[in-house]
């Protein structure tokens, strides 16, 4: 629920898009951003790239 409140927070208000197309342009920049840049502080302070990527790399090492 969090990822749509900072979309609408974050992305949708602040650019108040004109057409459909405009929104679709603009989440497509955002939504990498979320996902790859932006810290998030209940990961503290990790994308979640970077805490899947950990959580991946401690499943292999625990199954082998």
């Amino acid at each position: 629920m969090r990822l749509w409140r900072s979309i609408t927070y974050e992305e949708v208000y602040p650019n108040n898009y004109a057409t459909l197309r405009e929104a679709r342009a603009g989440l497509t920049r955002y939504l990498p951003f979320y996902h790859h840049q932006r810290p998030h502080q209940a990961r503290n302070y990790q994308t979640p790239t970077e805490v899947y990527f950990q959580s991946s790399a401690a499943g292999r090492e625990r199954f082998g």
